[in-house]
């Protein structure tokens, strides 16, 4: 298992108490959910600040605490909060080149442990939709109390579907001000007929500069040059054939241990 230190970023008493009543809400949304998926509509909302301090908050608690990025076209997760060389990720583990325990990430929270997303892979989609990314989920849910799961805004690719479909419900970030009523609704329509439970939404950034609430400390993590689009040429790496992505066995899709 790797390890690093988490780069802590101050947050206001507002935006602790928002981070700590969501998590509330997460927890009465039912007993039986352990695997929670956050997303988007778009690049830019700060789907995975949000990803980060809801499982800290969660970790804080004294929750066995998971959070996997799925984010894997364009994750900023190891710029935004690690510190410290992550050698390999969930891409990683998702093509057969590394055990579970391999991409495991423990930190210096207690209770808080990641997986990162790896290098950037050809065929992200295909990879999220395997065999291998759900009997990982399996292995997480024994091992975890909860899973959060970051992954990419709705409307830039098929990923997040992907993926909340099989998460146990999902948490839908939406930035004040600057996302239509309509590409909302399209984006709840689209989850719900994946068969996705959606948890409810997270309004953020609102308030503006001057509520000293958390919209500050949001919103600048993808930018501009977010790498979505079905047309890029993504990574140089080798990833082997479909054929080798499909394997599996109880050695590398399992943690393998109990975590303290």
């Amino acid at each position: 298992m790797q390890q690093i230190t988490l780069k802590k970023k101050k947050l206001s008493f507002h935006a602790k108490e928002a981070f700590k009543t969501l998590r509330t809400n997460v927890e009465f949304s039912g007993e039986d959910l352990k695997v929670i998926a956050v997303t988007s509509c778009t690049p830019d909302e700060g789907k995975s600040t949000l990803s980060l301090q809801l499982a800290l908050a969660f970790a804080e608690k004294g929750k066995k605490t998971l959070l996997v990025d799925a984010d894997l076209r364009k994750s900023v997760m190891q710029k935004v909060c690690a510190s410290g060389q992550i050698r390999a990720g969930l891409t990683n583990f998702l093509v057969g080149k590394e055990k579970l325990m391999d991409v495991l990430v423990g930190t210096d929270e207690p209770n808080f442990f990641m997986i990162f997303a790896g290098q950037v892979p050809p065929n992200p989609s295909e990879l999220l939709g395997s065999n291998r990314f759900e009997s990982m989920l399996e292995a997480a849910k024994k091992t975890f109390d909860i899973v959060i799961i970051d992954t990419p805004p709705v409307t830039s690719v098929i990923d997040s579907v992907v993926v909340s479909a099989r998460s146990d419900g999902v948490v839908l970030v939406v930035k004040h001000a600057s996302i239509s009523y309509q590409m909302v609704r399209r984006v709840k329509e689209q989850l719900s007929t994946s068969g996705t439970k959606i948890l409810g939404v997270v309004l953020n950034g609102v308030g503006g500069k001057g509520s000293g609430f958390y919209g500050k400390y949001y919103g600048k993590h993808y930018g501009a040059d977010y790498g979505y689009g079905y047309g890029k040429q993504y990574g140089k790496a080798s990833y082997g054939s479909s054929a080798e992505n499909k394997t599996e066995s109880a050695d590398d899709s399992d943690f393998g241990m109990d975590l303290k």
